[in-house]
């Protein structure tokens, strides 16, 4: 696989990406929550970041999205930016 496509929602704090996760658990939109809460400027497209190839992100963020499940959201996933929830869409 040379390629995936996720969203994702960066937030500040392990514990605001615990308080998102559970939402999302229970149900909550991903693409809401990611409008709604985001950081990033993908934030604005619901956290779509598009298609990437390895290389293309930093790799702590990069591994967890290889690694995740079509249509699974990840744990918390921890980089220089923030706190990341990875959903993995491709």
């Amino acid at each position: 696989m040379s390629q995936v496509r996720a969203s994702h929602i960066l937030v500040p704090t392990l514990e605001k990406a615990v308080a998102l996760k559970e939402q999302i658990a229970a149900g909550a939109d991903f693409a809401t929550l990611a409008q709604q809460n985001s950081s990033c400027g993908s934030a604005r497209n619901g956290g779509d970041l598009g298609m990437f190839s390895r290389g293309q992100m930093v790799k702590p963020f990069e591994d967890a999205a290889f690694n995740a499940e079509v249509g699974t959201v990840t744990d918390p996933v921890q980089t220089q930016f923030g706190y990341h929830l990875i959903k993995r869409t491709a």
